[in-house]
């Protein structure tokens, strides 16, 4: 049996990934943790599979030959980790550098606390600046601010799904969320047995949050762990399809918003997407985004 199996789903982010992995490793040794890293590579095109295999020949790596999504590919690293007896999974983006002493600090908040099923870091980015890395469940409220200018005082607010900077100061401690960012979930094995993993219909986006509702929705709560600092640079996968990305995220939303919302509530959030889509479309000068805000309307008109 080991303490923990770190589960690191990749894209084309090869040189991310040899940062995040020297920092797992390095995290692992200063606290003694028993722990294995199983990186699971979604068709990369950049070598990184076999940058992997020559660097790092103690991971545990599953090179895919086609890309399923960020959720699949989680499920399928946590189910090859699963015959090593893991009490957590960790699951971490491989544009991110841990910080010393995050790994022990997100697996001590879950040891003391029973009732806690999954735990997510604080997260910065790569200049140190404070990044959001929890929040509240969405609802229409956040989705304006997504969809719609509104005042600035407002953006740091509950009102768009943010908790406090202040509790998530490094000395903080750890406090119940609702879900935190996917870039670092530590989830008991046990949970995450329970609960089925994430759901595999959601290709890219917002299978954390879904995750986050069913873990909460079979008793267990979440909690985000300040001491746990994690460097997140953010984005750096999507960023290369910014079109597919921007069609996977609201395809993702619509299906969320489907599971968790009633249809009267549902029938609000798509008109304020199609509105906002088609001013979207009207004002790009980029004919893919055109096309995507197009498709996106689609997606909505159609829930």
């Amino acid at each position: 049996m080991i303490d923990v199996a770190i589960i690191i789903v990749s894209w084309n982010v090869r040189d991310y990934l040899v940062q995040c992995l020297r920092s797992v490793f390095a995290d692992l040794q200063r606290s003694r943790l028993r722990g294995e890293v199983w990186v699971v590579d979604n068709a990369s095109t950049d070598g990184t599979a076999d940058l992997v295999r020559s660097l790092f020949p103690n991971v545990h790596l599953i090179a895919n030959q086609h890309n399923p999504g960020f959720g699949a590919a989680n499920n399928q690293g946590m189910a090859a980790a699963k015959a090593h007896g893991p009490r957590y999974y960790f699951l971490l983006n491989p544009d991110t550098r841990v910080h010393p002493g995050a790994l022990f600090a997100l697996i001590n908040a879950l040891e003391e606390r029973p009732d806690g099923g999954m735990a997510g870091a604080r997260l910065v980015y790569g200049d140190g600046r404070f990044q959001h890395s929890a929040f509240y469940f969405p609802g229409l409220r956040q989705l304006a601010f997504d969809l719609f200018p509104l005042p600035a005082r407002f953006y740091e607010s509950r009102w768009n799904g943010r908790y406090p900077q202040t509790k998530l100061a490094r000395d903080g401690e750890p406090f119940a969320i609702d879900h935190p960012l996917g870039a670092t979930m530590m989830v008991r094995a046990d949970v995450a047995e329970a609960t089925n993993g994430f759901d595999e219909s959601f290709h890219m986006y917002c299978e954390e949050i879904d995750w986050s509702w069913r873990i909460q929705a079979a008793g267990w709560r979440i909690y985000a762990v300040p001491s746990a600092e994690i460097v997140h640079y953010g984005g750096e996968s999507t960023r290369q399809v910014p079109a597919t990305s921007v069609i996977n995220l609201w395809q993702s939303r619509a299906r969320l918003y489907a599971e968790m919302y009633g249809r009267f509530k549902l029938a609000i959030a798509s008109k304020m997407v199609q509105i906002a889509m088609r001013r979207r479309a009207k004002r790009a000068n980029d004919p893919q985004m055109k096309q995507a805000y197009e498709t996106i309307i689609q997606i909505w008109r159609g829930i």
